[in-house]
This record gives C-alpha cells, structure tokens and sequence, in this order.
C-alpha cells in the first residue's frame, strides 16, 4: 500500500508537505520534531538510493529534492557538503564540488563540464540560475555541433549570492562575497564584494 493510500490521516498531508519542501527545502530545518522525524526517514531512504545509483558523496544534515536530476557517472564525481539543499527540478551533472550550507533552488542546471564547477560554502544560487562549464567553438569551416567541446571550469567564492535567471560562462571565477543581480549574464571573473548586474554583467557598487 502507497503512502497516498494508506488509512494514517496524515499521510496526504504529508504527501502535500514533501512537495512543499522539494520547492522550498529550508524548510526542513524548521520542521516541529514530529514532522522531522519521517522527513529525515524519507531524505535518509533517498539519499542512499542516490549515492548508490551515480556517484555522489552527500554530507551531514542535507536536503536532496528527489524531483531534481543530478547524474554523475564515474569520472564526474558530485561532492555535497553539510547542511546543503538541492531543490526540486535542477539538472545536475557532474564534476561538481558543492561546499557546506550551500542553497541551489528550484529549476538551475549545473554542467560540470570536463574540468568541473566548485561552489564554495554558503553560495546562495536563487532560482533558474544556470551554469555551464563547457563551450563549443565557432568556426564557419564546420556546423556548430562538429565544432570541438573546451572546458575551463566555473569557480563560485564563499558567501556569493546569484540572483534569479543569472547564467554564468565557462572559465568565469567569482570571487568571495560577490552578488550577481537577477537576470545577469556573467561572462567575465568577479572580483570579491563586486556587485555586478546585467548582460554582460558590470560593476555598480561594492558589498560594504
């Protein structure tokens, strides 16, 4: 029998608060002990399906969405650190090194790429953001899709917050404490405290 068809009086309840986490997963953190206590059974059961299925390393005290998409076959490793939620309907493909009390929320794609993208601790990457850790050239001898595939990697700082819908280049490293506004295109490196806006995203003012 289902949880949905089960005769417990909660359990459609429940079914309705595990959809509103995998949209909303901080959550989980506030979760009254009653209802911690079948979410962390539910990411416990989750998690170690997902570690054994690709190949990913979780940390302590995390949230997974089980309605994201992450794939990291051998030789494109994914590493989550502590306290990190990944919410419902990103795309994640490894290399990626995720460092602890990092927030990817709902629909963003991470590519890795050959060389891989590191988020360092407490990145805040708001919704659709994506990042992609790969090119094609350009040539006119040869349609885009021949072209040959680079990857110089994508390098995010502590504490650097990227606003909703931002995308970000192969080979770009934003530095600590930085803040890209919603909507920006990053196609340059940013430099720590930088608070950058638009497409290509430019300087306006520093964190003070």
């Amino acid at each position: 029998m289902t949880e949905a068809n089960s005769p417990d009086p909660l359990s459609k309840y429940r079914e309705q608060h595990k959809h509103r986490l995998n949209y909303m997963p901080w959550l989980y953190w506030s979760l009254k002990p009653k209802h911690r206590a079948w979410a962390e059974a539910w990411q416990q059961e989750y998690q170690a399906y997902l570690m054994a299925m690709e190949t990913v390393e979780i940390g302590k005290n995390c949230f997974i969405s089980p309605l994201a998409h992450i794939f990291a076959e051998p030789g494109r490793k994914i590493s989550i650190g502590d306290n990190t939620f990944i919410a419902a309907d990103c795309t994640l493909h490894g290399p990626l090194e995720i460092g602890n009390e990092v927030a990817i929320n709902h629909h963003c794609i991470l590519d890795g790429g050959r060389v891989g993208i590191k988020l360092h601790d407490q990145v805040r990457i708001a919704a659709y953001c994506h990042l992609y850790a790969f090119d094609h050239g350009m040539a006119l001898d040869q349609p885009i899709y021949q072209q040959a595939v680079r990857s110089q990697g994508i390098e995010v700082g502590k504490d650097v917050w990227l606003g909703a819908h931002v995308g970000v280049k192969d080979g770009v490293k934003i530095a600590a404490h930085a803040v890209v506004g919603m909507n920006s295109m990053v196609t340059k490196d940013v430099q720590e405290r930088e608070i950058v806006v638009g497409n290509p995203a430019k300087l306006i003012r520093y964190r003070e």
